[in-house]
Formats: C-alpha cells, sequence, structure tokens
C-alpha cells in the first residue's frame, strides 16, 4: 500500500494538531493537568479556541495525543508493510507492540501524567477505538475481504484487546479491584511488562485470523 502525499490543507490542519499537541503536554508539565484550560492551550498554539474544538473535544484529549499521535495510522503501516508471507496474527501482534512501545522522551513525560490522572487514563483507553477502521482497511485488503465484514470484525476485537490490556497495564499490581478508584493524584503503579500484556490479550484472537487466512487461500 502506498500512501499519497497530503495536500496543503491536509498538512496545515496536521501543523495545526501537532503544536496544539505540543502546548497541551508543555503546560501540563509545567503547571499540572488540573491547571490548564483549553483556552490556555489554544493561545500557546497561536489559534482559537473555536479551532481548539475542531481537533480536541477536551484537554485531556490533547494532552494524550502526544503520547498517542496518529499511533492508530502507524499500527495499520506496520501491518501493510509486513512482507505477506508472515502470518496475519504475528503482523498485527508485532505491529502493535512495536508502536506501542515506540515513545520518546515527550511521550514518556505525557505518560508520567497520563498514570498520575483518572482523567487522563480514561481518555488514553478511548484512543483504542481508533484502531479499527485503518486496521480493517489494511486486514481487508490482506483478505480479499470486499466487503470488509470479516476484516471490521478482526480489527475491532483488536480495539478491544489492547484496551484490556492497556487497562491491566494501569491497574495496581496485585490489586485489580482498584482499577477504578484511585485517587486524583496517586502515582498509578504498572502492572508487568506491557509488551507482554499486549501479546498476552492478542493470543486469543491468533485463531480467528488463521481461519480468515485460511478462507482466502485457493
Amino acid at each position: 500500500m502506498t500512501t499519497p502525499r497530503p495536500g496543503l490543507r491536509e498538512r496545515k490542519k496536521q501543523a495545526t494538531r501537532q503544536a496544539l499537541r505540543e502546548a497541551a503536554l508543555r503546560l501540563a508539565v509545567e503547571h499540572g493537568p488540573d491547571h490548564v484550560r483549553v483556552e490556555d492551550i489554544a493561545e500557546a498554539a497561536g489559534v482559537s479556541p473555536r479551532t481548539y474544538n475542531n481537533y480536541f473535544a477536551s484537554r485531556e484529549q490533547a494532552i494524550v495525543s502526544a503520547v498517542t499521535a496518529d499511533r492508530e495510522a502507524r499500527i495499520a503501516a506496520a501491518v501493510a508493510a509486513r512482507p505477506a508471507g508472515v502470518r496475519l496474527a504475528d503482523a498485527v501482534t508485532e505491529a502493535v507492540v512495536e508502536q506501542y512501545m515506540n515513545t520518546g522522551e515527550r511521550e514518556q513525560e505525557a505518560l508520567l501524567l497520563i498514570t498520575t490522572r483518572t482523567a487522563l487514563r480514561d481518555a488514553f483507553l478511548d484512543t483504542t477505538a481508533g484502531i479499527e477502521r485503518p486496521l480493517t482497511a489494511v486486514i481487508a485488503e490482506r483478505l480479499d475481504d470486499t466487503e470488509a465484514h470479516t476484516a471490521r470484525v478482526l480489527a475491532a476485537s483488536v480495539a478491544a484487546a489492547v484496551r484490556i490490556a492497556l487497562e491491566r497495564w494501569l491497574q495496581p499490581a496485585g490489586n485489580a479491584e482498584a482499577a477504578g478508584s484511585f485517587d486524583a493524584g496517586r502515582l498509578v503503579v504498572l502492572s508487568g511488562s506491557l509488551p507482554d500484556q499486549l501479546c498476552a490479550a492478542l493470543a486469543p484472537l491468533a485463531p480467528a485470523f488463521d481461519a480468515a487466512e485460511r478462507r482466502t487461500q485457493p
């Protein structure tokens, strides 16, 4: 699959979104997430609050976007880049783990904030739903699924599995019952290895991926 270069309008939109992400994270690190307003983020990015609302529905979305930026598209692209001979279940798992572990210093700052605020954790978990659409397209092409029904079910299952893995990762170790009852300023003790959590959550989907691939074979 080849991705066409975006036009000027789309590049401007991408630049605005990037400016908002960077401003949101910088202000949250400097002042604390609870002391950052949408108006502050918009002003720091050089846009109006109305423009801000065209990109993000809350300050939490903007802050979280600093660590999740375009991840859903990068996962789909990574699956598409795998050789045709690679088992589809393996291609998806490898792409998901690769992109969730591909973080730099800025992303680490955002992740640290995410672990300390319930609203940020919720926004972070909600981003997994974005995996479905781009991954559906890639799986449909791989399976030659013109109606994309099977591809969509598989992609939606991947998104759900990733969310479950992240929920487990973001709960206090050995205390699953407390997962939804954190104090706002308490640091979460991350539970185990994120790659291990992702692989474990995605493993039950492998038979469905294998069955779908077998149906495409002559």
